[in-house]
């Protein structure tokens, strides 16, 4: 009977026991060592962003434009599809994990192999079907290529082997720095790209038009573009406009990196610092050694960035079936105004349908001038206050129930704690030491600290869309880049104390 209780998901495993896989090293692996393989892989990630598409034309449309610092790729690149294939394949088997239509139950050894093996195997299938979809109007192959591969067709082919390359390669990063590194590939792709936005947005210099330096095309970095404009308008300048382009953005010119979304960006760093350091501590004595204290400590934002990672990956793959769609010709969904009205001679962000209001508002510039002006030729000022509230309301919902998943999928859950707390000798002073007693103590604050963080870290990002952000980096990406590298340094702290003292790596489930 138990065999016939089990998932259909176990037929994939004599597939998922031979798939390629980066080895788990054999023992304790050391800190210096970790270090060495994160920064080979964030040098060689940079590197693979400056690597172009072979063969690529000039005229090449971004279907993640919107999202590419969360999608951690460059476009054009071969690491267009960044780590959305990835976070994709996540998002799928948590949904269906988590609506019970896959059978698994993850506390069991066996069940979370499958699980985790299921999802490199989704993986790869995912990076085939974003991939194929860029040769379809969007990456087109230059003349050079068409010829030099004698036709059309193979040079698409060719392009679609490059992305998945490309893709591939990245997947085979995270797992090396998840096992052999620090921290998790995805967040130090994200936090890498975002911070090489905000750095540009802060201090370029060079025009946001290109050409000389004017009034009209000033720098389009935030530092030197306002003393530019703050010494070269006259009060004139100023009151004609000049006050709302320093502030908030000029989106005729193209100028974004104003003093606002400075202002945006420094609020919501110190917001996530605070948050990130907010949390529950446990007391802990040990159960043999009198004397031995420690504290367990229940974060804020418990299931970390990963919620908003996987809203972002969720609203990227909207926007780019939503556009494949309107452009198809299948019956019922095939150019339906509802689904989402594009543009793409203009931009591949949508202007109307269902996924306008699911897009980010993008800055004060975008969404506040037009509900105070009456709106624009596309939409009235009550669709712009909807659109606010239908996508704030979608990143905070959407973050709850991911970080709900996520806890259950990845040994956080009140049971997976108890038994990594019962393990290292530990128990909460006054308690018995027993697994169970353990599960109900932090039953009560795990859950309900999920529910919070998630709702917090939706809110945060969506409130920094809604202000705008130096260097076009997104609420998003901000708010992963800040609780990435707070948690960077305190997994680096962590593996130095590892070092030192080599009895915490049983606490801390190393060995």
């Amino acid at each position: 009977m138990a065999e016939e209780k089990k998932s259909r998901l176990f037929a994939l495993k004599p597939i998922i026991e031979r798939w390629p896989a980066v080895s788990k090293p054999e023992g304790h692996v050391s800190f210096r060592t970790k270090i060495l393989w994160t920064l080979f892989c964030l040098i060689l990630y940079f590197i693979l962003t400056n690597v172009m598409i072979f063969g690529l034309s000039g005229g090449a449309i971004d279907l993640f434009e919107q999202y590419r610092f969360i999608m951690a790729g460059a476009s054009g690149s071969i690491m267009h599809l960044g780590i959305g294939p990835i976070v994709t394949a996540s998002i799928i088997l948590q949904l269906f994990v988590g609506a019970k239509i896959i059978k698994l139950d993850l506390t069991k050894k066996e069940d979370k192999a499958i699980y985790q093996g299921t999802q490199k195997v989704l993986v790869i299938v995912m990076i085939v079907v974003e991939a194929i979809p860029q040769i379809f109007g969007y990456l087109r192959p230059s003349e050079g290529l068409i010829g030099l591969a004698g036709g059309e067709g193979m040079a698409n082919f060719l392009i679609v082997i490059q992305l998945i390359i490309g893709a591939l390669l990245v997947f085979f990063m995270d797992e090396l720095i998840s096992k052999w590194g620090i921290g998790s590939g995805i967040s130090l792709f994200i936090a890498a790209g975002v911070s090489q936005a905000l750095f540009t947005g802060l201090f370029n210099w060079l025009p946001v038009g290109g050409g000389m330096v004017t009034l009209g095309n000033p720098p389009s970095g935030v530092i030197p573009g306002t003393y530019f404009m703050a010494t070269e308008m006259t009060l004139e300048d100023l009151i004609g406009g000049g006050y709302q382009t320093l502030f908030i953005g000029n989106s005729r010119i193209g100028y974004e990196n104003a003093i606002v979304p400075l202002l945006g960006t420094i609020i919501i760093f110190f917001i996530v610092v605070y948050a990130e350091s907010s949390r529950i501590e446990l007391p802990l004595a040990h159960g043999k050694v009198r004397g031995a204290r420690g504290r367990y400590p229940i974060r804020l934002i418990y299931a970390s960035n990963i919620p908003v990672i996987l809203m972002a990956a969720l609203l990227a793959n909207i926007n780019m079936f939503a556009m494949l769609l309107y452009q198809s010709n299948l019956p019922l969904l095939g150019g339906q105004w509802w689904i989402g009205t594009f543009d793409t001679a203009i931009s591949t962000q949508p202007i109307g349908g269902g996924a306008w209001y699911l897009s980010s508002p993008g800055g004060v510039n975008n969404w506040l001038i037009p509900i105070m002006s009456g709106g624009d030729v596309f939409h009235g000022s009550l669709q712009y206050a909807l659109k606010v509230v239908i996508y704030l309301s979608v990143m905070i919902i959407g973050s709850i129930l991911f970080a709900k998943f996520w806890i259950e999928t990845t040994d956080m859950g009140p049971a997976s704690v108890a038994r990594q707390i019962q393990s290292s000798g530990m128990q909460i002073p006054g308690f018995r030491r027993d697994p169970r007693v353990l599960k109900k103590v932090l039953a009560r604050y795990i859950p309900v600290v999920t529910v919070i963080g998630g709702a917090a870290v939706g809110a945060l990002a969506g409130f920094a869309d809604l202000i705008g952000t130096v260097g076009r980096a997104s609420g998003t990406g901000l708010l992963l880049t800040v609780g990435i590298l707070i948690r960077m340094y305190e997994d680096i702290a962590k593996e130095q104390a590892m070092e030192m003292h080599p009895v915490l790596r049983g606490f801390f489930g190393n060995e």
